[in-house]
Order: C-alpha cells, then sequence, then structure tokens
C-alpha cells in the first residue's frame, strides 16, 4: 500500500494542517510516513501546499513529482498540480472556490462545495476536514480512528472541546 498525497491551496485554508493531520493519523496506523510542507513568504494568503507519503514500506524520499491523490482548494493549484497526479489517481477539488475546468478524464474526481460547508456550519476551519473526509473514504490512506486519535493529538487541549464536531465534519465529506 503506497499512497502519494498532495494537499494544495492558499495560505489559512489549512492546508498544513490537513498535511500533518493526515501524516500522525498514518503514524497511528503504523505506516511509514513524510510529510513536506512548503508555503510562499506571504504564508495566509499565499500559496500553500503539502507533500505526505503514507506506505508500508520505506520511503525513499518525502519529495514528490507525481502522486496517487490530490486535495486541490483554489485554482491556481489546479493549474500547477493537475498534470502530476497519476492516471487512476484520485482529485477532490473545493468546489466553492475551484472554478477551473478539469482537463483530465483518466482521474477520479471529486468536486465538493468545502468551503460552503464550513461556512453553513459557521467555522471556516472546516472545510480541510470535510475534504479529508472524501480522501480518507476514496483512498482508506488512514483509519477514522487513527485520524481522531490524530486530533487528539495535534490539537491543543483547550481546542479538544471541537473533535467531537469535526469528526462529524469529517465523516459528513465522507458521506458526500
Amino acid at each position: 500500500m503506497l499512497h502519494e498525497i498532495i494537499i494544495a491551496g492558499f495560505g489559512g485554508q489549512g492546508i498544513l494542517s490537513a498535511g500533518r493531520l493526515l501524516a500522525y493519523a498514518g503514524m497511528l496506523d503504523d505506516k511509514e510516513v513524510s510529510f513536506l510542507p512548503s508555503y510562499g513568504p506571504e504564508m495566509r494568503g499565499g500559496t500553500a501546499n503539502c507533500m505526505v507519503v503514507i506506505s508500508d514500506s520505506a520511503i525513499a524520499s518525502p519529495v514528490l513529482n507525481s502522486c496517487s491523490a490530490m486535495i486541490v482548494m483554489n485554482n491556481p493549484s489546479l493549474e500547477k498540480f493537475e498534470s502530476w497526479l497519476k492516471p487512476g489517481g484520485i482529485l477532490i477539488t473545493d468546489s466553492s472556490l475551484v472554478q477551473n475546468k478539469i482537463k483530465r478524464t483518466d482521474i477520479k474526481t471529486f468536486e465538493l462545495p468545502a468551503t460552503q460547508y464550513a461556512l453553513d456550519a459557521d467555522n471556516k476551519a472546516y472545510s480541510n476536514i470535510f475534504l479529508l473526509g472524501k480522501l480518507i473514504k476514496e483512498t482508506g490512506c488512514v483509519k477514522v480512528e487513527s485520524f481522531e486519535k490524530a486530533l487528539y493529538n495535534i490539537l491543543p487541549e483547550k481546542k479538544h472541546y471541537m473533535i467531537p464536531e469535526e469528526m462529524a465534519v469529517l465523516k459528513a465529506g465522507m458521506d458526500y
């Protein structure tokens, strides 16, 4: 089992947090993991992406030239990374913000209105969790239970009260 994942969007959308949570959940599943964040000097509002590899065997490099799955949360990221997706790969977009047409026909695509969902839930931080739910459902890259444990390990204790709601958002993304 090898999952090579790119998550990309604007700074402030929780791109790096999503990757970190995914990598931590992979560690809890006793998998080999790597997490490589990348962001522009502007941070919030600038570009951000991360590469996450989850594998049963050793990972040679955290740097990806292609991937098996991708979450894209803005148009510039779709333009930059769509060609990196391997044939048969999975592309998940935030259709609230990504209006560009997907050019590839050799991949599975899922367009979820993640930002609108988060705004309706009155917490814009939920958009990345909503999209991660779909990624986890479609790839099986980590166990849901491990993701929940990752939230408890990564989030500061003062924010643990939010975890049940975050898990509900994750499941809503899985079911979308």
